[in-house]
């Protein structure tokens, strides 16, 4: 398994952070990755709902996802399929001056051994897009446009 943190402070409210965080349908907004994010169960996100992703890199694939932590407005958990890995990430979110501190974990392993080998290099490679999004949805947040 492989494991990595991105920070960034966001000057929002954290339940406002979170409120957009917690609604699965938004990640295409700030994920140049993803193309489409939709509910699989009916109702509000919470522990259990599902949602159906289509990834466009680095190949166009489905995805499947999980929230298997839920707790307002401080920690979300989703778990899934992320390209070759399955996944973990978590979201925690802390008040800051004048805003939110977002904490991203993600734990990948790889879905095939033979993606073992080359898993930390890809990683590292993961990471640093990760960061990229988490700019993106800074702005996102933090402009007019919410």
């Amino acid at each position: 398994m492989q494991a990595f943190r991105n920070t960034i402070t966001i000057t929002r409210d954290p339940g406002e952070v979170f409120a957009f965080l917690a609604d699965l349908r938004n990640i295409p907004k700030w994920n140049y990755a993803i193309a489409s994010t939709v509910p699989a169960t009916q109702g509000p996100p919470g522990v259990g709902a599902t949602y159906r992703q289509t990834r466009t890199l680095p190949r166009r694939s489905g995805e499947s996802l999980e929230i298997t932590v839920f707790e307002p407005p401080s920690r979300i958990v989703i778990t899934g399929q992320l390209g070759p890995f399955h996944a973990t990430t978590s979201y925690l979110l802390e008040p800051a001056a004048g805003g939110t501190q977002l904490a991203n974990d993600v734990e990948l392993s790889p879905v095939s051994a033979l993606l073992r080998p080359v898993a930390p290099l890809a990683t590292a490679s993961i990471k640093a897009a990760v960061a990229r999004n988490l700019s993106t949805l800074k702005e996102l947040l933090e402009g007019a446009g919410t």
